[in-house]
């Protein structure tokens, strides 16, 4: 009979390190399972941290979060996010008010006329917003009349749409109410389909009055409106000190005013970033206007009641755009308070109320 070896230690010795490889590989597998079966969290506004070295795009976003979340104790941020939940039929749990407050600072910042000094022009550029992270990189100083840099409807609306992605925002993308102009859109999940809220960063083709959550386009025309994706500059990118020092000071003294307020500073600011008015032209009529200051924000929207915001919202018989709810409450302050009659949409860009200066706020309501 043939005898089989005998596995003896040495040879037992030599199993082992196979043994030990094999469960090994086992329980990599049963990890790498677990972690494909686990769904991301879904990042926001309120649960994204960025760990950031000084002077960066991570820290400029960082601190816009911050700020963001401070202003949310402003009534008048308050406000604005409940006129837009009714006008859009939205729970508070569709429409994250951390959500809202950081893009609401986004838009007023980052938006033509807005309170970091960009300003439209036509350029012919890609829709991404490189051109601009390069002019503020090559900048060296900044002040408070002056462009920071100069960009078209769709790098704007690229830059909004970056940041809001890079804040913890998602399903905010672009959107082209006609074949030469561009906003953003952002995309809330919502039944029977999901609700789709524009942003305009310029005022084209729009009123005076139009604003962030604007019916002025209809952003079902465009079947798909994607996320935008695209990663047009680096984390840890490094920004000049005194540009992220401008941006922060302007976000502190106008993130938390009215939208109604930050509208009519946009018009002003608007107009001497393109030249038509001079910053003591601007400041005499800032001062003109703040002499008659619009009611409390809260009280004139008490005033209009829902069912004047869901007539808005109707298309009447003849055919014409029905007017938004929250630019007829812009309206309706504007013609009982200082009583100018609503302009006609121009695709001319809007030079009325042109810019303010770094104390605006001590003279103008912010609610």
């Amino acid at each position: 009979m043939r005898k089989h070896p005998r596995r003896g230690g040495a040879a037992m010795q030599n199993t082992g390190p196979g043994i030990r490889l094999f469960f090994g590989a086992l329980i990599l597998s049963a990890l790498s399972l677990s972690a494909a079966a686990t769904p991301p969290t879904r990042p926001s506004a309120a649960n994204t941290n960025i760990s950031a070295e000084p002077n960066t795009v991570a820290d400029l976003v960082a601190r816009l979060r911050k700020q963001a979340e401070a202003s949310q104790s402003s009534p008048a941020v308050r406000a604005d996010y409940d006129a837009l939940r009714s006008a859009q039929s939205l729970s508070a749990a569709q429409l994250p008010y951390a959500d809202y407050a950081y893009l609401r600072l986004l838009f007023e910042a980052t938006r033509d006329g807005g309170y970091w000094n960009l300003h439209w022009a036509i350029t012919d550029r890609e829709p991404n917003s490189d051109a601009i992270w390069s002019q503020w990189r090559a900048r060296r100083g900044t002040s408070p009349t002056g462009i920071t840099a100069t960009a078209e409807c769709d790098e704007l609306s690229a830059l909004y749409a970056f940041l809001a992605r890079r804040g913890g925002v998602r399903n905010v993308g672009l959107f082209w109410p006609t074949a030469n102009h561009t906003v953003a859109v952002w995309r809330i999940p919502a039944a029977p389909r999901e609700t789709r809220i524009v942003v305009p960063t310029t005022q084209i083709f729009l009123s005076q009055y139009d604003s962030f959550g604007s019916r002025g386009f209809d952003p079902w025309k465009q079947a798909k409106i994607y996320e935008y994706g695209r990663r047009d500059i680096a984390d840890d990118a490094r920004l000049p000190p005194a540009l992220i020092g401008f941006f922060l000071a302007q976000n502190d003294k106008y993130a938390r005013a009215s939208g109604l307020s930050l509208q009519r500073m946009r018009q002003l600011r608007d107009g001497v970033l393109a030249g038509s008015l001079s910053a003591d032209q601007a400041r005499r009529k800032r001062n003109a206007n703040a002499s008659h200051p619009p009611p409390s924000t809260t009280a004139a929207r008490t005033r209009i009641s829902s069912a004047t915001c869901k007539r808005a919202q109707q298309r009447p018989s003849d055919g014409h755009r029905p007017t938004p709810p929250l630019a007829q409450l812009r309206l309706d302050l504007h013609r009982s308070h200082i009583g100018e009659p609503r302009k006609p949409a121009t695709r001319a860009r809007n030079a009325i109320w042109p810019t303010v200066s770094s104390s605006a706020t001590q003279h103008w309501p912010s609610d």
